[in-house]
Order: structure tokens, then sequence, then C-alpha cells
């Protein structure tokens, strides 16, 4: 059993860790109405629209359903798929929960400590991690390795941040994402595409982002869909409370927590 998980293991092509943020490919069949500079222009409005609206929600509770591909040695794609929740309180509490086929695991933060609970593995961990959540998701990605998808639409900063590595932007046209009509835009940077699908209107909320990487072979895709988005939150939605059967660990022994099966490295996303 183990010589053949080893070599399955083998059998998938090494590739990127959680992917953070967004993006997808503009193809050569799209014919665009107006002049680039005229796109680019209109795109980044709707994209400075929707960031200014989500920065200024002080509270943010948010359902979302997650695809991941993997590319194996035979250029087999691979999809994964969760779903989960993000709950915010700005500035600093956070609570996130992805539940797949392989991992069921949140995260909370009460702007003292970082809890990451390992439900299927029966363990958890804990960290003094006193800060803001903009703090803490930096911390997790520069000092532990975790980048949690799609993260930084939580900055304050948004707008800057998904702006700071684009090369072209494009507005496609309309979509409709669940029976809501959307805004769809496309981004370009060095190695990656994303797209971006905005709910038209009053309340510009992303709907579904793309994130397509194009330095790895038949460019893998990770996909983010926002099913429900809300402002109010629970009081107690940042409390942590262990279960008794389950064993407190470091954080760096702490069971496997990625959303792909131990063996299988992610390839699509990283922007």
């Amino acid at each position: 059993m183990k010589a053949m998980q080893e070599a399955a293991d083998r059998s998938i092509v090494r590739a990127a860790r959680w992917p953070a943020l967004l993006g997808t490919v503009l193809t050569m069949g799209i014919s665009l109405a107006m002049p680039a500079s005229a796109q680019s222009s209109d795109a980044e409005k709707l994209l400075k629209g929707m960031a200014d609206y989500v920065s200024s929600q002080k509270t943010l509770a948010v359902t979302y359903d997650s695809d991941i591909e993997v590319i194996t040695s035979k250029l087999q794609k691979i999809q994964f798929t969760s779903s989960g929740q993000v709950q915010l309180s700005r500035p600093d509490k956070l609570r996130a929960t992805r539940t797949g086929g392989y991992r069921d695991v949140e995260i909370v933060f009460n702007g003292k400590t970082l809890t990451v609970n390992n439900k299927d593995g029966k363990d958890y961990a804990q960290i003094e991690a006193a800060g803001t959540a903009e703090e803490l998701i930096d911390l997790l990605r520069e000092k532990h390795g975790v980048v949690a998808p799609g993260a930084d639409l939580l900055l304050t900063n948004v707008f800057d941040v998904m702006m700071s590595d684009v090369i072209e932007a494009a507005v496609i046209g309309k979509g409709v994402i669940d029976g809501v009509e959307c805004d769809h835009l496309a981004f370009r940077n060095t190695d990656t595409d994303w797209q971006i699908w905005i709910e038209a209107g009053a309340k510009p909320i992303p709907r579904k982002y793309v994130i397509t990487s194009k330095g790895i072979g038949e460019a893998p895709q990770y996909t983010l869909r926002i099913k429900e988005w809300k402002t109010d939150v629970a009081a107690d939605a940042f409390a942590f409370k262990p279960d008794p059967s389950f064993k407190k660990m470091a954080l760096s022994d702490l069971s496997d927590i990625d959303e792909v099966p131990q063996g299988i490295t992610q390839t699509g996303g990283r922007k």
C-alpha cells in the first residue's frame, strides 16, 4: 500500500501551495469593441467601486464554494471542491472555515490568539498573534505558508493590492452568477490571468473569481464563488471552545490541513 501511494504521489506535478487571490485568461477569440485604454479605465473604475464598497463594511459574513485544479504527469486535470464561510469584524476578528472531501478546518482569530482547528484530524493549535486581521493574513502567508484564497479581498487597501502588478485590464461584458447580473472584468499579470464578476448595482460585491496560472503547463485554475454575502455577525462568532476530545498541538506539528489529499500538490491559482 505504501509503495502504491508513493507511486501515485510521484504522478502529480509539484507546484504552488494555497493560492491567493484571483485570475483568468483573455482568449484570442474575444473581440473588444472599445479601445484598450477605455477598457482599462472602465475595468479599474468598476474594480475600485467594488473595493471601496467591500472595505467600507465593518462586519462581513460570506459563504463560498471553491475549486482547485491539479495536473498529473499524464496531463490530466483533477479538480477538488470545498465549501466554507468567512466572518470578519474589523479591525481584529476573523473566523474562516473550509470543508471538503478530505479536510474540515477552521481558523479563529480574536485579536490576540490564533486558533487552527483541524476537525477531522481531531487536533488544534493556538499561537499568540496580537494585531489586526490584516496583520494576521500577512503572518499566515509569510511565516506559516498559509495563503487563504481570496484573503486579499479582506484588506482595506484591496484595490492597490489587486492592481499592483496588473499589465492589462478589460471589461468583457455582463454575466449572471446565481441569477444575479454582474459586470465581468479580466486582468492580466506576468504569471497569472484573473477574472472577477462584480454584482451590478448599488451593492458591487464580488460574486466569482478565477485565477489561471500561466507559468504551469495546462494552465490550472482556482475558482472562488461567493454564495451569500451578509453584514451581520453573531457576537460570539470569534470565541473558540475546543472539543474536549481534541488534542492540542504545536502549529508546526498540526495534521495536514491542505484542501487536497496528502501527496497531491496544488497547482492552480498563484497570483
